[in-house]
């Protein structure tokens, strides 16, 4: 049987990047509050000592952005200029422009309207131009692979541990990474766990391994996926004092695989964060993840990996692409043409089914937008699968 490693990285919400995103979404939330019709394509930048917020919004509400910001990087921890970063003495600067109109013209009436088609989900056109994959897989209960997964399990309880006092000398930046052991397609043991923390600098190194391993690691890693042979990487450049915005520049979208599936399946390279549903980058994602975790749900196949791509002002998507590596009960062929009877992946429709014109969004921004038993996130429901069970021969 083939062997292999396979390896993925999560950062937790103190990460430069990840604050960026949240950032990001936290403005979007807010106009959305107000105004559900919101076109906003907002990214931020942080520096030392600096918010940047940049993007295109058009927009009937107002949003006080410095307070967004603010509140944002307190909630996540930065509040003292010792962690490098103080959501009350940092400068936020502000550029934000209205949408392009000639971009508001295919998104406010697709091709199909002008053309007079006259189904409802024809009158908004794609956002822009691009590919999106989703994907599944049995591998977990999550329908996730199971690298990816752990690493957010781990990102998530290193920032829990952090703000619970359980690990009071932990700061808000960190990463985590997790590499799997693989025979065939069946995970069979973690070779290697690595997770690096900001702390504070009266704490030994040797006192962050432990803790991290007994109140981090062991609580999220389950003891059959461990053995003698595992190897754990605990700060390995020995300090990590200096983090954050401080440490290194951060930036929304920057974390795309991190969003995603580990780099497990393919990426269209689009961002989610701080963009309106109009944007198939965001939309269509979530939509491709769940016909595929469905899909794969259903017993359709034990792994699916589904491409979309799309015209900017056209409602209807120009090819599907799928792809269940060999794992599919049916041909690959016949779950395309399932997808296309059972999930309708025009931006109108996709929006209209999950409800995405609300203030969801920054929940998302952290650990991950898939595969979160923790939220209650609709393109995750397993609501069609029922109906695809017909199709197992």
């Amino acid at each position: 049987m083939k062997r292999y490693l396979f390896t993925s990285e999560s950062v937790t919400e103190g990460h430069p990047d990840k604050l960026c995103d949240q950032i990001s979404d936290a403005i979007l939330d807010e106009i959305l509050k107000a105004d559900p019709n919101a076109r906003v394509a907002c990214e931020t930048a942080t520096t030392t000592g600096m918010v940047m917020v940049m993007g295109e919004i058009t927009t009937s509400t107002y949003a006080d952005i410095q307070t967004i910001v603010r509140d944002t990087v307190r909630d996540i921890g930065y509040t003292r200029a010792k962690f490098g970063f103080d959501a009350d003495t940092c400068s936020v600067l502000v550029a934000i422009n209205e949408q392009s109109p000639d971009i508001a013209l295919g998104v406010d009436k697709a091709l199909e309207a002008k053309e007079g088609a006259q189904d409802k989900y024809d009158e908004i056109g794609a956002g822009d131009q691009g590919l999106v994959f989703g994907y599944a897989s049995s591998q977990t209960e999550d329908y996730m692979p199971l690298p990816i997964s752990l690493a957010h399990k781990l990102s998530k309880r290193l920032s829990d541990v952090r703000k619970e006092g359980i690990l009071e000398y932990l700061r808000p930046d960190g990463k985590t990474q997790v590499t799997v052991e693989y025979e065939d397609w069946t995970p069979k043991r973690v070779d290697t766990v690595v997770v690096s923390s900001q702390h504070s600098p009266d704490i030994e190194t040797e006192t962050i391994r432990k803790d991290i391993i007994e109140n981090v690691i062991k609580p999220i890693i389950s003891e059959d996926l461990l053995d003698e042979n595992t190897k754990y990487y605990i700060n390995p450049t020995g300090r990590f004092e200096i983090g954050g915005p401080m440490g290194d520049s951060g930036l929304t979208g920057r974390k795309i695989i991190v969003d995603t599936y580990g780099g497990f399946a393919r990426n269209g390279g689009g961002a989610f964060s701080g963009k309106d549903p109009t944007k198939v980058d965001r939309s269509a994602s979530y939509a491709a993840r769940h016909a595929a975790k469905n899909i794969v749900a259903a017993g359709l196949a034990g792994e699916l990996e589904i491409g979309i791509s799309y015209a900017i002002g056209v409602a209807k998507p120009l090819a599907i692409y799928v792809n269940s590596f060999g794992t599919g009960v049916i041909s690959d062929k016949e779950i395309e043409e399932i997808i296309l009877k059972h999930f309708d992946l025009r931006p109108a429709a996709i929006i209209d089914r999950f409800d995405l014109r609300r203030p969801i969004y920054k929940q998302t921004a952290s650990y991950g937008h898939f595969g979160r038993d923790d939220l209650d996130l609709p393109w995750e429901k397993l609501d069609t699968v029922d109906e695809l069970k017909q199709y197992i021969k």
